[in-house]
Formats: structure tokens, C-alpha cells, sequence
């Protein structure tokens, strides 16, 4: 992961950052209303050049709430869980190799 330094130079190339109302990126819920505010915080994402640096941030540092690199915490939590996953079985491979 990107050192501060270099993390404070990509929040400042952030789109999020040009968005009126920021509270998008933390719906109340993720159904009703919240539905509509994650679409717009997504759509703000889908253009930002360092949306995927912002979402590994998210995944590595396990962040609970709210849109990150266009990813809701249901969906990072399942990015999350396919790298946990997709890692034991790894390991078990590198284990039981002949």
C-alpha cells in the first residue's frame, strides 16, 4: 500500500473531491434513498483517475462504511472475502504440492 505522502497526491486527484455534497459516499442505508446516493457516488467514482488506488486503500485498511473506488461496504466486504479465499487456497496448494 502507498505510503501517506503518496496517498495525500491521490486525494488530490480524487473526483470525490469536486462533489457538492460528499455525504453520497456515506448513504444512510444501502436500500430507498441510499439506493439513489450509492448510483451517484458510484458514477463519480466510475470517472475518477484514482479509483482503483482508492479502492485497494478500502480493501487493505478495511473500511466500514460508505463508497469507496466505486465499491459499496457490501461489495468490498466480498471483494475482501474472494481475497481471503482465493489466498488459503493458495497457501494450501503451496502446501500440498508433491
Amino acid at each position: 500500500m502507498a505510503g501517506i505522502a503518496s496517498l495525500s497526491s491521490l486525494w488530490d486527484r480524487a473526483a470525490c473531491r469536486a462533489v457538492d455534497d460528499p455525504e453520497i459516499f456515506f448513504p444512510v442505508s444501502s436500500a430507498g434513498a441510499g439506493l439513489s446516493e450509492i448510483a451517484r457516488a458510484k458514477a463519480v467514482c466510475s470517472r475518477c483517475s484514482v479509483r482503483e488506488q482508492c479502492l485497494e486503500y478500502a480493501v487493505e485498511t478495511r473500511q466500514v462504511h460508505g463508497v469507496w473506488g466505486g465499491a459499496s461496504e457490501n461489495e468490498r466486504r466480498a471483494i475482501a472475502g474472494r481475497r481471503r479465499r482465493d489466498l488459503a487456497g493458495r497457501e494450501h496448494e503451496l502446501l500440498h504440492v508433491s
